[in-house]
């Protein structure tokens, strides 16, 4: 089937809020080339459990869209209409299954060679659309909190390495009420400028408070979640299922098929846990992977002001059929290599704050937890090292 040919009820399988965005749509998605227009569906299907960031980003792509004259609109989707398609791609039910077009698509075009031309026409779309989106500065500057090192009594490893040549390195921060300091932070900034899934609180174990206007995720609030998919993974791979039919498997997967929240609770925030335990790497096995993902997609897709991710120890590393298989009940942790491993994913979520608009007065602080060692980032402080002894909250003021 061809765009063309689409008929508003061909979306009712959808989501209410994509339903309706795509029969407000449904002339501009006509005008589009089937090289194309599945890959906006793949958003679009989703509209329901977006975050408000991701929400603006499709509202831009379709406000750009219908804002070409016809003319236009053919001149820019030009390079996506010239690719060739294969005659299965063209049977493809698109309309329902998006997501599962895309990923055939893309086989397709490396098989054909024909991904590098589809990647050119793919950045300079998106270089047009920023270029034609309103500007949305964040209500207040960016400010990222990583702690790491839980359980570590004594290390010699250099923290903060990548860090240090962009902030203060502090040697001796008081670590008594450091982390309650940290906690009250995200709280009063949540407080004082509440802004939909702005201000997030990211933990690799038990939340260590509770969550005031933050969207709160856990490794051990997912812990049922996590069990049951590795069980469904197991009994997959051990049926034979191949990899792709398991990513399918997986895609398809609804929260409640995983035990979790209820979606009249907050359905964004349960799929996006969701996509955590399905889209991620190791990320239903390592709690540091956990972590270091969900922080990712967290600033990737709903660009908060506030994010504090905490890391905690993970499981000592182990076979993929061991993790799969074993139960667990007393686990070796390994709290060294995930003090490693939270330094890297520090240095990796820095770098990902530093993507969003209004970076060059962004605010990051990492912390090892229960020690004096501490590096802070702001625009007024000059990279060093600072020796004397400060509190947490001293140190948080001079972030902020």
């Amino acid at each position: 089937m061809l765009p063309s040919e689409l008929t508003v009820e061909q979306f009712s399988p959808y989501p209410p809020e994509a339903k309706r965005t795509a029969a407000d749509n449904i002339g501009l998605l006509r005008q589009l080339p089937l090289a194309f227009a599945p890959l906006l569906l793949r958003e679009l299907i989703v509209y329901d459990w977006k975050f408000p960031a991701e929400r603006n980003e499709l509202e831009d792509q379709l406000a750009y869209l219908r804002s070409l004259a016809a003319p236009e609109l053919r001149r820019v989707m030009a390079p996506f209409a010239g690719l060739t398609l294969s005659p299965q791609l063209e049977r493809f039910d698109w309309v329902t299954l998006p997501g599962q077009f895309s990923e055939s698509l893309t086989a397709h075009l490396w098989a054909t060679h024909q991904v590098d031309g589809f990647r050119t026409a793919a950045v300079e779309y998106m270089a047009r659309v920023r270029a034609a989106a309103p500007h949305r500065p964040a209500p207040i500057p960016r400010l990222g909190i990583v702690i790491i090192g839980q359980g570590v009594e004594t290390n010699r490893y250099p923290l903060f390495r990548r860090l240090r040549a962009h902030g203060i390195y502090y040697t001796r921060v008081h670590p008594v009420g450091a982390l309650a300091a940290l906690l009250g932070a995200v709280a009063d900034r949540a407080s004082a400028h509440q802004v939909p899934y702005g201000h997030w609180y990211i933990d690799g174990g038990e939340l260590a408070g509770p969550c005031r206007g933050a969207a709160c995720v856990s490794w051990s609030g997912l812990a049922r979640a996590r069990q049951t998919l590795l069980d469904r993974m197991g009994r997959a791979m051990n049926s034979g299922t191949g990899s792709e039919a398991l990513r399918t498997m997986l895609a398809q997967m609804d929260p409640s098929e995983l035990g979790m929240r209820s979606a009249r609770e907050d359905a964004v925030l349960s799929r996006f846990e969701m996509t955590l335990l399905t889209e991620g790497s190791g990320t239903q096995m390592y709690s540091t992977t956990f972590v270091q993902w969900a922080a990712r997609e967290a600033l990737r897709r709903a660009q908060p002001v506030t994010l504090l991710a905490r890391f905690a120890p993970r499981l000592r590393e182990l076979s993929l059929g061991e993790l799969i298989s074993e139960k667990h009940d007393t686990p070796a942790l390994d709290p060294m290599g995930s003090l490693i491993d939270g330094d890297m994913g520090a240095w990796y979520t820095w770098l990902n704050q530093q993507r969003l608009s209004g970076a060059d007065q962004s605010r990051f602080l990492v912390w090892f937890e229960d020690h004096s060692e501490a590096l802070a980032i702001a625009p007024a402080l000059k990279p060093g090292v600072v020796s004397e002894p400060v509190e947490m909250k001293d140190l948080l003021a001079r972030v902020a």
